[in-house]
């Protein structure tokens, strides 16, 4: 009521939803504007009627924050409040804990303002704040949640037990495992990657992500801050990094002294050591250690020359053909 922090309810299909009407909006500068510009004191004013404290906490932008009062700009919510009761004389209760959770839209990134850690997701970001607002501890492992319901909800991960699938034979260690199995393969299939603009249902998340693009103009991307590559989503953008950037070789050549990402690296990279050549082409019957290499060769048969030359036109079936080329021919390392 004393500044210009409003309220979001959700990230919905669309964007982020109004806690006062059923209008979504993606970028959440709108959203603020929609806030402060059509909705009165009194619909405010009854923001938390019906709301379970036990369950529900306040997420506020406070992006640009200042005190309507007397036009002050003020950085945290914290600060804000005591500048309510110190300047104003407000009456502000803070014996009590602190379930409004700010968040500021102030970069391109949707970034924790406070650790400035970044996230693709507003869902992922929301989960991170628990972080930094530890209003109710779990005994057995210390975590920290902004609600008890969140922690109740959290305390069901640590009851080991066979909790079998209503739907279907799998069975699962928690609880917890078992109603997200359901609810994403059983009961709510259809509505967990449905179009915001249009209610078309997917069956993966990634289809509803190509959708949006190729449909609706709808363009997500996730750029790496290392290198300035793009990813259409998350996943791909956090292999890429542990891949490339972090460096992350957790799997181990037992014959040598390499290391690898993935499993899949790894196997591949054995066929050094084994020397077993298992898929063999059908035209001139030559034998490869790994289905990529038997793939590039059958480029050779289709006269796939992919690789082309930008100055003379040259083009190659390889790779390596063309870099060769393209150092000999034109001095330029590629």
């Amino acid at each position: 009521m004393n500044s210009n922090a409003t309220p979001i309810r959700c990230r919905g299909g669309v964007g982020y939803a109004c806690c006062f009407c059923a209008e979504q909006f993606p970028d959440p500068a709108d959203l603020k504007k929609h806030t402060i510009e059509s909705h009165d004191e009194k619909t405010k004013l009854n923001f938390m009627k019906g709301k379970d404290i036990r369950k529900f906490y306040a997420k506020l932008d406070i992006t640009n924050l200042k005190c309507i009062i007397c036009h002050s700009s003020i950085d945290t919510l914290e600060k804000l409040i005591d500048h309510l009761k110190i300047v104003h004389k407000k009456t502000m209760f803070t014996d009590i804990k602190n379930q409004v959770v700010p968040f500021k839209f102030d970069s391109e990134r949707l970034a924790c303002f406070i650790c400035m850690n970044v996230y693709h997701k507003f869902k992922t970001l929301l989960e991170h704040m628990n972080i930094h607002y530890r209003n109710f501890i779990c005994e057995v492992c210390d975590a920290g949640f902004v609600t008890r319901a969140n922690l109740t909800q959290h305390a069901e991960s640590h009851i080991l037990g066979s909790f079998k699938c209503d739907h279907c034979p799998k069975i699962f260690d928690t609880a917890r495992k078992k109603r997200s199995h359901e609810k994403c393969v059983h009961t709510h299939s259809d509505t967990l990657n449905k179009c915001g603009y249009c209610s078309e249902k997917f069956k993966d998340y990634r289809k509803k992500e190509r959708h949006l693009i190729e449909v609706h103009g709808i363009n997500n991307n996730l750029k790496c801050q290392a290198c300035e590559k793009t990813f259409t989503n998350q996943r791909e953008h956090t292999i890429h990094m542990k891949r490339l950037h972090l460096m992350d070789r957790r799997h181990n050549c037992t014959e040598c002294n390499m290391t690898f990402f993935s499993s899949s690296d790894l196997k591949s990279h054995f066929v050094k050591h084994t020397g077993l050549r298992k898929f063999e082409c059908e035209v001139c019957h030559k034998a490869y250690g790994r289905k990529k290499t038997l793939r590039e060769h059958m480029r050779i048969h289709a006269d796939d020359r992919r690789f082309k030359c930008e100055y003379c036109g040259q083009a190659f079936v390889q790779r390596c053909s063309w870099r060769g080329h393209m150092r000999a021919k034109h001095g330029e390392q590629v």
